[in-house]
């Protein structure tokens, strides 16, 4: 298996929504499919707040990776947060995942990006495992929250 990745287009959408949807399902996530496509289209059209990569064959991927843009005083400029990741089930546990959360940093380091971060919900011990394992740490002091607007 490859985990070569393809920045996804607006030609993607359709094998997109499918794993989107796929994803969703699994975390409990609710949206429908029209909220899904409208925040998914403009990270496929090129805005530059955000970009969307296909994991795998263009044709038949494997997965996805969404990046968000943000700027960092504390991490001395443009860092970046993975909103979602997702490699389909019957994949899982063959290194992928771990190949992208490497090499992606990497080129995202090239390209000026200071820091990536994550959230991981706190009983996902599988998925603490691998960020952990990819370089990602938890920082003691800090917790993520949220206000919906």
């Amino acid at each position: 298996m490859s985990a070569a990745l393809k920045l996804a287009r607006p030609d993607d959408l359709d094998r997109l929504m499918s794993l989107v949807t796929a994803f969703h399902a699994e975390e409990g996530i609710e949206q429908d499919a029209d909220q899904r496509r409208d925040a998914l289209l403009p990270l496929l059209e090129g805005i530059p707040h955000g970009c969307i990569y296909l994991i795998g064959p263009g044709r038949a991927p494997l997965g996805y990776i969404v990046l968000t843009f943000g700027w960092s005083v504390e991490f001395g400029g443009m860092d970046g947060f993975v909103d979602e990741i997702y490699i389909r089930p019957a994949i899982r546990g063959r290194g992928i995942a771990t190949e992208v959360l490497h090499n992606l940093p990497k080129a995202l380091s090239h390209a000026g990006l200071t820091a990536l971060h994550l959230e991981v919900d706190r009983a996902n011990e599988t998925a603490q495992k691998l960020y952990l394992r990819t370089g990602f740490k938890p920082r003691d002091k800090y917790m993520l929250m949220s206000k919906v607007l």
